[in-house]
């Protein structure tokens, strides 16, 4: 769903308390006042309960306090700004919360965790946070969030003429080259792609690290794939996009794709690139696009722990690199080939909030990535484990120089059993991928 759908000025005020409580409170007056079915006292004790399990403070000044009830809408959001700040239990003793996204959920709504993940990922842009922050009142601050989560829509100026002929003449190629589709970089622009610009006969695939999925009327796109890229090179996310698409069954490794992109942000389509994607995978080739991604694992889980993989390879932790590695898939064979090494950090959480789809595992992750061992992932995205230690062998496979006993272990239990392992290399900063002992780079070595 789109996020400036559900942002409404009413409930966006600038806030007068200066602990967490205190600003709830006043974002739940304004958030019940036309739903007589809420309950501001349950939902605050709601609000305070799940606070208490998980932080949700974002960082940057951001916290995303959200509850689940029985109502009859989907989502209520109302946003707070303070200035000087409020004091938060989950950030640092010198940081001050300045923004606070309130989403109440409803009981049926199917795409909780996507919206929490959507919302958390638009604010980790610091210009963005800035912004909102500075606003100089409500109604600049909610113009300000409706342009900045508006998705897909960009400025017009932006798609210029040379953009346009660029599209054009991937058209052109596509055609002259039997492709089946389109790839558009849309990270290529600052905002993203305005509606309907880029209409083609051809089926059109937009890669993107921030996609919203857009409504039925502006959708120009056949599919939209978020896939997090932390370099400006040109098409750095052309693997890893490919590969999604592949789980997701928008291409088979008999088609050929035609890609355009530019250097990241910098507003000018520059590349075209037709891959084949037979030649591209052709490691991975088994006659089933379907036999690449296990059965149990969900395509949505998949991505999840590539873009976590990708953030740790550049980000490391407290300043330094990390290697860690993520199981997905046939976890009943993998805890079978698996012994702890630590008592599990997981145990004992409720599912929901131990799945790597909620945004708020981000960090969780990330602190327990320096355990020696593997996250053991369900293919539904339940994490059951951290550091694990992998006991499976595998002789038939030779690895590259230069790669340690952590990818030995993932390619060997992703012979043992029905799973895909992914690795973050601690020296190289690359993310590996490995589907029944064969190896597939997702993303380039840090130089």
């Amino acid at each position: 769903m789109r996020l400036e759908k559900i942002i409404a000025r009413n409930r966006i005020i600038d806030l007068r308390a200066l602990d967490l409580e205190g600003a709830l409170k006043e974002l739940l007056d304004v958030s019940v006042e036309k739903f007589p079915d809420l309950k501001p006292e349950s939902l605050l004790k709601g609000l305070l309960a799940r606070e208490s399990t998980m932080t949700t403070y974002l960082g940057l000044g951001v916290a995303l306090p959200h509850v689940r009830v029985k109502m009859a809408r989907r989502y209520v959001l109302a946003i707070g700004r303070s200035r000087v700040g409020i004091r938060h239990d989950g950030a640092l003793a010198d940081e001050r919360v300045h923004l606070i996204f309130m989403l109440i959920a409803g009981e049926n709504a199917r795409d909780y965790l996507q919206v929490l993940a959507a919302i958390a990922q638009q604010v980790k842009d610091p210009s963005l946070v800035e912004s909102l922050v500075n606003a100089p009142d409500a109604e600049a601050l909610h113009e300000r969030l409706v342009g900045g989560f508006g998705g897909l829509r960009a400025v017009q100026a932006q798609q210029n003429r040379v953009n346009r002929l660029m599209f054009r003449e991937a058209e052109r190629v596509a055609e002259g080259t039997d492709c089946s589709g389109i790839i558009v970089f849309g990270d290529t622009f600052i905002g993203g792609i305005q509606p309907g610009t880029l209409r083609s006969k051809f089926k059109t695939i937009l890669v993107t690290r921030t996609a919203i999925e857009p409504t039925e009327e502006e959708k120009q796109f056949t599919e939209t794939i978020q896939v997090r890229s932390f370099s400006n090179q040109r098409l750095a996310q052309l693997r890893s996009s490919i590969l999604v698409a592949l789980t997701r069954g928008v291409v088979t490794f008999t088609d050929r794709i035609c890609c355009i992109g530019g250097i990241t942000g910098s507003n000018q389509f520059d590349t075209l690139v037709v891959v084949d994607i037979e030649r591209e995978f052709q490691t991975l080739l088994t006659g089933s696009t379907a036999d690449l991604l296990p059965e149990d694992v969900k395509p949505e889980v998949l991505e999840r722990v590539i873009a976590v993989a990708t953030e740790l390879a550049v980000e490391g932790r407290e300043g330094r690199p990390v290697g860690c590695l993520f199981v997905v898939g046939d976890t009943e064979k993998v805890e079978k080939l698996t012994k702890p090494l630590v008592l599990n950090p997981f145990f004992g959480y409720k599912e929901e909030d131990r799945n790597i789809l909620n945004p708020f595992m981000d960090e969780t992750v990330k602190e327990f990535s320096s355990i020696d061992g593997s996250f053991v992932i369900r293919g539904d995205g339940v994490v059951e484990a951290a550091g694990s230690l992998i006991q499976a062998t595998d002789s038939s496979h030779v690895l590259p120089s230069g790669l340690g006993s952590r990818h030995a272990a993932a390619a060997a239990i992703s012979v043992a059993a029905n799973c895909i392992s992914i690795v973050v290399s601690s020296s190289t900063g690359q993310v590996t991928l490995f589907r029944r002992g064969v190896m597939v780079p997702l993303t380039e070595k840090r130089r």
